[in-house]
C-alpha cells in the first residue's frame, strides 16, 4: 500500500509537461514506430467507429409493427448524441452551407466526434495509470497509450491539412478552376493593367490565407487550447502532491486549495474538449462557405428585400 501511495506521489509531483507530451514505445533506428498518442489516435478511432456503428442501430427506423415507437431513438445516450448532431447540422452548418450540408454533413461530423473523442481521452489518465503498474516504463519515458493526441502539433496540422484539402477541393468544385482562381483575387477587376500589382498581391494573400494561414490557425488554436489547459490541471495536482508531501496544516491546505482547483479546472476542460471540437468544424464550415457563390446569394438577398 506504501508503494502504491509514493507512487502516486511521484506522479503527481512529476513535470507537468511530462503528463501531455509524446512517449515512445516502439523505436526503430532512432524513429518512433509506435507511441502514446499514436495509441490514443488508434483508441479514439475505434471508440468513434464503434460508437458511429452502435448509434446507427439506436436511430435506426425499427419494423412496422411497432408502429410509431418505431421512429424513437432507442438508448437515451443514443438520443443525447443525436440530438448535439442535429443541433450542428440545423443551427450551424445549414446557415452556411444550405443545399451542400447533407454533402459535407459525414466529414464534419466525423471531424468533430473524432477531435472530441481524443480531447476527452486526454483527460483520462491513462498515461498515469501505465507509469503506476510498470515503473520502468516510466523511467524511460515510453507508453503504448495515453497522453493528448491534440496536443501535439503534428495531429492537429494532420487534422489541418484534411480541412484545408476538402475546403478548398470544395471551392473548386462549386466555383470551377476559373471561378476559383478569380474568388482570390478579391472581386478586384482584372480589365485594368493599373491594378495588375495590386490583384496579384491580393492572389498571392488570398491562396496564402487559404492553403497556408488557415490550417496554420486551425492547428495551432486546437494544440494551444489543449496543452495550455492539461498542463494547468497537472501542476495543480502536483501541488496536491507536494501538500502531501510537506505534511502538517500548510501542507494539508496547499492539497485542499490544489484539489478543488484542479476538480475545478477539470471540469473546465471538458468544455474546453467539446469547444475545441465544435470551433474546429464550425471553422472548416465556415471555410468551405467562403468558396462559394457569394454574387448569387447577394442577388437572391436582394431580391427578397425588394419583393419585402
Amino acid at each position: 500500500m506504501n508503494a502504491i501511495l509514493e507512487s502516486a506521489l511521484i506522479i503527481a509531483a512529476a513535470d507537468p509537461v511530462d503528463h501531455v507530451v509524446n512517449h515512445k514505445f516502439w523505436t526503430v533506428n532512432g524513429y518512433w514506430i509506435w507511441s502514446g498518442h499514436l495509441g490514443n489516435l488508434l483508441l479514439a478511432a475505434i471508440i468513434v467507429v464503434a460508437g458511429g456503428l452502435w448509434f446507427a442501430k439506436q436511430v435506426e427506423t425499427g419494423p412496422e409493427s411497432q408502429g410509431n415507437d418505431r421512429f424513437l431513438t432507442k438508448n437515451r445516450f443514443a438520443h443525447m448524441i443525436e440530438a448535439l448532431a442535429v443541433y450542428l447540422r440545423d443551427e450551424m452548418v445549414q446557415p452556411l452551407l444550405h443545399e451542400r450540408t447533407e454533402r459535407f454533413m459525414p466529414f464534419l461530423w466525423t471531424l468533430f466526434f473524432f477531435i472530441l473523442v481524443n480531447n476527452l481521452l486526454g483527460l483520462v489518465p491513462i498515461l498515469d495509470m501505465i507509469h503506476l503498474i510498470s515503473p520502468d516504463l516510466k523511467k524511460a519515458h515510453a507508453a503504448p497509450f495515453g497522453g493528448t493526441p491534440t496536443q501535439n502539433l503534428a495531429i492537429t496540422a494532420a487534422l489541418a491539412l484534411f480541412s484545408v484539402v476538402v475546403f478548398n477541393i470544395a471551392g473548386i468544385k462549386e466555383l470551377g478552376i476559373k471561378g476559383y482562381l478569380e474568388h482570390q483575387t478579391g472581386g478586384l477587376p482584372l480589365g485594368n493593367p493599373l491594378l495588375w500589382p495590386v490583384v496579384a498581391l491580393v492572389f498571392i494573400i488570398e491562396v496564402a490565407g487559404n492553403l497556408l494561414i488557415k490550417p496554420i490557425a486551425l492547428a495551432i488554436r486546437l494544440f494551444a487550447n489543449m496543452t495550455a489547459g492539461h498542463i494547468l490541471v497537472a501542476t495543480l495536482f502536483g501541488f496536491v502532491g507536494a501538500g502531501v508531501e510537506l505534511g502538517g496544516l500548510a501542507g494539508t491546505t496547499v492539497s485542499a486549495v490544489s484539489f478543488v482547483g484542479a476538480i475545478a479546472i477539470y471540469f473546465l476542460e471538458i468544455f474546453v474538449a467539446f469547444l475545441q471540437a465544435f470551433v474546429f468544424m464550425f471553422l472548416t464550415t465556415v471555410f468551405i462557405s467562403l468558396l462559394s457563390h457569394h454574387g448569387d446569394e447577394h442577388e437572391h438577398h436582394d431580391s427578397s428585400v425588394a419583393h419585402a
